[in-house]
């Protein structure tokens, strides 16, 4: 296996690296994972690196991307924050990973039982968290839902994650 190159990041479509995501996934679901020998990509990895994608995900410490796609060290380029909520910062980074770093991927991962959006209907408060959980709110509100809102009721906290991540609000 080994990091990526440039070479071999270059040539690689946005479809091409979706399809790797998705094969990765599928290995790490039915647990055969292909072993990875970090010290030798990170020795690879340290004059330069490729990464073919970024993704911004969650800080949730179940959900780490190298980890869920059976990745390696340079793969890809990750931006973590609780919810998945984009500030300008992520957005910059976001920026030099695809304008810059030659990133030709942009995937948003959420995951069930989100703690920030649970935070969020919740009404939590709590330093700087509230106003990251602010920006979730809004999708409180456009969620349709049949059932109990509650912070305590994983279907809901899943569906106002899909709304807010994804804007497939109802």
């Amino acid at each position: 296996l080994g990091a990526l190159t440039r070479e071999a990041r270059d040539a690689l479509t946005p479809d091409q690296i979706i399809a790797k995501l998705k094969e990765g996934n599928l290995r790490f679901r039915e647990g055969r994972k292909i072993s990875r020998d970090f010290l030798a990509e990170q020795r690879a990895t340290a004059s330069g690196q490729y990464p073919a994608a970024v993704f911004l995900s969650c800080i949730d410490s179940r959900a780490p991307s190298e980890v869920l796609f059976n990745l390696g060290l340079g793969d890809v380029f990750n931006c973590r924050l609780a919810g998945n909520v984009e500030n300008p910062d992520i957005l910059g980074s976001m920026e030099f990973t695809t304008k810059l770093a030659g990133a030709k991927l942009v995937l948003v991962i959420g995951h069930s039982a989100c703690g920030a959006v649970a935070g969020a209907i919740a009404n939590a408060e709590l330093g700087n968290l509230t106003q990251l959980l602010a920006k979730i709110r809004p999708a409180i509100a456009a969620t349709a839902f049949d059932g109990e809102k509650a912070a305590s009721n994983p279907a809901y906290v899943d569906a106002v994650r899909l709304c807010f991540s994804s804007n497939l609000c109802q």
